[in-house]
């Protein structure tokens, strides 16, 4: 059976995404890899909620969602980011299709206890959707919002979360995290930061506890962590060029990997 490779593309990032990356991405699915794309729209949001002037609100790296708060979220997701990615994607030679977890239920979540709004915890990925979409050659570029079990209730989620949850329920070989920075860095005693090549499950706890790790990199490392737990061979943390994209999926050691266990860490 044929592995996929899941792509999460963050949302301040997508804007400085070259036509080179995106050409790699077309490539790659003539080539016969199975891609899908899950994206955030971080940016855009706070663009549109300054726009009807709602505050953006953070906790832990997390957004505060509030009834208006989700509007936005619903429409910028799901329309103009969405849709601006598949234009790309087609206009670089791709087949794309863009969908919500709302849809067919892919993503079903509950309420999170935690002080955010309208925001879930994954409880259930349905995989009905993102399956049917590749079957028919294309690749599902997926907008991280979530339905209750009962469909009455929309939340949204974290883009690394669903990533993560897609990337386990569809038992992907590859989750690329695709991100503004090179991959987690670490202090060196000169005071630069050098890039963390590979790293563990307990290291990366570690790295947290001591600072190393911090604000918007914490979910992305926690969803990696539960990508892995649920049988995800291997999660990238990298940039968004073209020459990351294919180096990685060729086996090249390009930014941060991430697996349950590793002999060594640098």
């Amino acid at each position: 059976m044929q592995k996929t490779v899941i792509i999460k593309c963050g949302g301040s990032t997508m804007e400085q995404l070259p036509d080179a990356f995106f050409q790699a991405i077309a490539r790659l699915q003539r080539e016969g890899r199975q891609i899908v794309i899950v994206h955030g729209g971080g940016p855009a949001i706070n663009s549109m909620l300054d726009r009807v002037q709602i505050k953006p609100q953070f906790v832990d790296g997390l957004r505060v969602t509030c009834e208006d708060t989700l509007r936005v979220v619903e429409m910028v997701l799901c329309g103009s980011i969405n849709k601006g990615l598949v234009r790309r994607l087609t206009q670089a030679g791709a087949k794309a299709w863009g969908v919500s977890g709302v849809d067919g239920q892919m993503l079903i979540a509950r309420k999170t206890a935690k002080p955010l709004g309208w925001v879930g915890d994954m409880a259930k990925t349905d995989t009905a959707i993102p399956q049917a979409i590749l079957a028919q050659g294309y690749i599902p570029v997926i907008a991280p919002l979530s339905v209750s079990e009962d469909g009455a209730n929309t939340y949204n989620i974290n883009a690394d979360v669903a990533a993560g949850a897609i990337a386990a329920a569809l038992a992907a070989e590859k989750l690329l995290m695709v991100t503004d920075v090179p991959g987690i860095l670490r202090p060196q005693t000169d005071g630069t930061k050098a890039v963390v090549a590979q790293t563990s499950a307990e290291e990366i706890r570690d790295m947290i506890q001591s600072g190393i790790i911090t604000g918007g990199m914490i979910p992305k490392v926690q969803a990696a962590l539960d990508a892995l737990a649920q049988g995800v061979d291997q999660v990238v943390i990298c940039r968004g060029t073209a020459e990351d994209l294919l180096g990685i999926c060729t086996g090249e050691a390009i930014g941060t990997t991430v697996k349950m266990n590793v002999s060594h860490a640098n």
